[in-house]
């Protein structure tokens, strides 16, 4: 029982990462956009959020946890949704090939965020020295009555609010897609922005702010990369990137869908975890073991192309330019 409740814990923490995301990710492929450079958008948003926290305890005569805490929160969200930006502007006005603007923008992410990782560790006092823990400890507070309620309040409470912010955005966003207006049309301008131009809509608009709007999503998963899941410091060997690619994957496990992205982000941290808790295993064994969500993916993506399944497939739009006066 108590190493289920690891593992579980350990699922929960992992898939939170990926789940913010891959709801980003989601919110952008829904207009259309495919941007592949969700790791370095996680990037962005680790480090702008940890440099933010970093610099507020460093000057602050008091500093108060709240505070840093918030200003981290829009820092990284705001640094996510300008590389969205960059990567609308590229793509859409400028029409440049999306495969190739995601990953240059992955590449840029992930080279910007270790730049200025190790400017604040050497402002810290050396690698690995960086430390934002009051910061750190806001963002993993939970309330102790409901986490001490015995197996039950420790596996469902023991968290810090983004693992329940991760929740309620995929559940509003499964609504937004599905049952608003302004989602409605969003969806629309992924499947055919031709028709949905001749409707009315204004595909520029809504692919520029789903676009930008999805990027500061997923940048939140940096965030809670780097303020939780490694407790308010930074790492350059390459975990969130591994994680980025990891929520690409998930959209796909996930069907472009908000709401089975929940479960589906938890099942590949057990899956990713599982390794921990089966003895004898040997490295090249675990390295296997960590390569299932993948695996799990690749089957999920060859059912779902071999059902035709219509509510299954990606916006039809999907990784296409649109050029207006072709329509």
């Amino acid at each position: 029982m108590t190493q289920f409740l690891s593992l579980f814990n350990n699922a929960i923490v992992f898939g939170t990462v990926i789940l913010f995301g891959a709801l980003g990710e989601i919110i952008t492929e829904k207009s259309g956009n495919l941007n592949l450079g969700v790791p370095g958008i996680m990037f962005l948003g680790g480090i702008a959020g940890l440099a933010t926290a970093f610099f507020y305890e460093m000057h602050a005569a008091n500093p108060i946890g709240f505070v840093s805490l918030l200003l981290s929160f829009i820092a990284a969200f705001l640094a996510a949704a300008l590389g969205g930006l960059i990567y609308s502007f590229l793509t859409i006005s400028l029409r440049a090939n999306q495969n190739v603007t995601g990953l240059t923008l992955t590449i840029f992410g992930s080279g910007l965020a270790n730049l200025y990782g190790g400017s604040l560790n050497k402002m810290a006092g050396g690698v690995g020295q960086i430390s934002v823990g009051l910061t750190s400890k806001a963002y993993r507070a939970y309330i102790p009555a409901l986490a001490n309620l015995g197996a039950v309040g420790k596996a469902l409470f023991s968290y810090g609010f983004m693992a329940y912010l991760a929740i309620i955005l995929a559940i509003l966003a499964s609504w937004f897609l599905n049952k608003s207006r302004v989602g409605l049309n969003l969806r629309a301008v992924g499947e055919s922005p031709a028709t949905a131009d001749a409707a009315g809509i204004n595909v520029t608009k809504y692919k520029y702010l789903a676009t930008c709007i999805g990027a500061g999503v997923s940048g939140l998963g940096g965030l809670y990369y780097s303020m939780d899941y490694i407790k308010g410091t930074w790492t350059t060997d390459g975990t969130i990137e591994a994680l980025g690619w990891l929520a690409v994957a998930l959209v796909i496990f996930a069907t472009w869908k908000p709401a089975r992205a929940i479960w589906a982000a938890y099942l590949f941290g057990i899956l990713y975890w599982a390794y921990n808790y089966i003895g004898g295993l040997t490295r090249a064994s675990i390295e296997l073991f960590k390569m299932l969500p993948y695996v799990v993916t690749i089957i999920v993506l060859i059912v779902v192309s071999l059902r035709h399944s219509k509510d299954s497939q990606p916006p039809a739009s999907l990784g296409l330019s649109y050029f207006r006066e072709e329509r």
